[in-house]
C-alpha cells in the first residue's frame, strides 16, 4: 500500500477549515474530489467531524453567563440569610425556654399555695363567672387593697424589666458580628 498525497489536499483542507466547502470551490475542484480517493476521504472524514461537533454543541446547550451570575448571587444570598437566621433561632429557643420555666414556676407556686384551680368544678365556675369578674376587676383596679399598699406595680414592672433584658440580649446576639 502506497501512501501518496494529492496536491489538491491542502486546498481542500483549507476550504474545509474555513467552512467554505463546497460553496466556495470551483467545479474543477469538486470534480477532482469526486475522482480522487484521498481528497474524497478527507472531505468525508472532515464533514463527519463537523457534523459530530455541531451535534455535541447543540446537545450541550451552554448556559449564559448572566444565568451563572444570578445563580451565584442567589447562593450567596441564601448563605447570608442562613448565617443571620442561626442567632435568631438561638434567641427564640432561649425565650421559649424562659417562658416554659416561668409557666412551670407559676403552676408550682399556685399548686403549693393550695389553689383550687386543679379541679374541674373550679374551671367550670370560673369560666361562667369570667365576664362579670373581668368587668368588676377593671372597675376596682385603682381602688383595691393592693393599690392602697403600693405593691400592685411590682409584678408587672418585674415582668417588663425581664422581657426588656431578654429582648436586649436577643437583639445583641442576633446582630453580633463575628
Amino acid at each position: 500500500m502506497k501512501l501518496t498525497t494529492c496536491p489538491h489536499q491542502k486546498e481542500v483542507r483549507q476550504l474545509m477549515a474555513r467552512g467554505q466547502w463546497p460553496a466556495a470551490c470551483t467545479t474543477e475542484l469538486r470534480a477532482h474530489v469526486d475522482a480522487c480517493r484521498a481528497c474524497g476521504d478527507l472531505v468525508l472524514v472532515a464533514e463527519a467531524f463537523q457534523q459530530a461537533r455541531a451535534e455535541s454543541l447543540a446537545a450541550a446547550r451552554p448556559v449564559s453567563p448572566a444565568l451563572l451570575l444570578w445563580r451565584a448571587q442567589l447562593r450567596r444570598r441564601n448563605a447570608a440569610v442562613e448565617r443571620i437566621g442561626r442567632p435568631l433561632l438561638g434567641a427564640q429557643i432561649f425565650l421559649f425556654a424562659v417562658v416554659v420555666v416561668a409557666a412551670v414556676e407559676f403552676a408550682g407556686f399556685e399548686a403549693h399555695s393550695g389553689a383550687s384551680w386543679a379541679t374541674w368544678p373550679f374551671w367550670r365556675d370560673w369560666l361562667a363567672q369570667l365576664p362579670h369578674a373581668a368587668a368588676s376587676q377593671w372597675a376596682s383596679l385603682s381602688s383595691g387593697p393592693l393599690a392602697a399598699s403600693g405593691w400592685n406595680w411590682m409584678l408587672p414592672a418585674f415582668v417588663l424589666a425581664t422581657l426588656a433584658l431578654l429582648g436586649g440580649a436577643a437583639v445583641y446576639l442576633a446582630t453580633d458580628k463575628r
